[in-house]
């Protein structure tokens, strides 16, 4: 598949952050209280340099290796989220690299977070990723079992809970996903925590509406991966 030209790019670019904004005015919501990752997990580095070049400062990656690659690569002052499933033995290498861990899903990996953190003088900021569906195939915490661990991490010192992730299950209809968001909000509040990762491509807007904070964009703005 030919890459996307980097004109093509700031082009799309330009009609996510318009229907981003549309979407907060619906709900009237202020646009700066949502804020887009470009998912760039299997992009090329070209790629990611034309949407920096057109504005865009947030990036996602979920492969540890691929990350550090193109943190390497890309020689600038860009914000990095970690967004993938991560294994507490890969933690190390995105010590002090990352500014947002989204899917984080057990104490052992929490713990891990915290020493690795610590040997910097640092906190880790963290989600907690939901499985809100009980889907065997993906990861994240029950959540009936999403208290007990919130309340676990809060004796950390070198972390920081800043809010919940989800990847509900897959529906062409985004109202069909609604209810997931909708639901991940409520777990949030019931915590008192304020930031929501959720929403992609097909379904931002809808996440939006239900009170999402941070979307994870890829295919709508680098169109398919390899």
């Amino acid at each position: 598949m030919p890459p996307v030209p980097a004109s093509a790019i700031a082009t799309r670019l330009s009609a996510i952050r318009q229907r981003l904004e549309a979407a907060c005015r619906r709900c009237g919501r202020a646009p700066e209280s949502v804020q887009l990752i470009a998912v760039s997990k299997k992009q090329p580095v070209a790629a990611m340099a034309a949407a920096a070049a057109a504005g865009q400062q947030l990036f996602g990656e979920s492969y540890v290796q691929e990350f550090i690659d193109k943190q390497q690569q890309l020689d600038l002052p860009l914000e990095w989220h970690f967004i993938g499933a991560l294994q507490s033995n890969k933690v190390k290498y995105l010590r002090g690299r990352t500014a947002l861990i989204h899917s984080v899903d057990r104490w052992s990996l929490a713990q891990e977070i915290d020493r690795q953190w610590g040997r910097i003088g640092q906190r880790a900021r963290i989600l907690l990723q939901v499985n809100l569906a009980g889907e065997t195939s993906k990861a994240g915490v029950a959540p009936d079992q999403l208290s007990e661990l919130a309340s676990q991490i809060s004796t950390l010192a070198h972390v920081r809970l800043e809010g919940l992730m989800c990847l509900p299950p897959y529906a062409a209809d985004p109202e069909q996903v609604r209810p997931w968001f909708r639901q991940l909000r409520q777990l949030a509040a019931t915590l008192q925590l304020e930031v929501l990762s959720m929403g992609m491509s097909h379904d931002f807007e809808v996440a939006i509406e239900e009170g999402a904070t941070l979307i994870r964009v890829g295919t709508a703005l680098f169109g398919e991966r390899d």
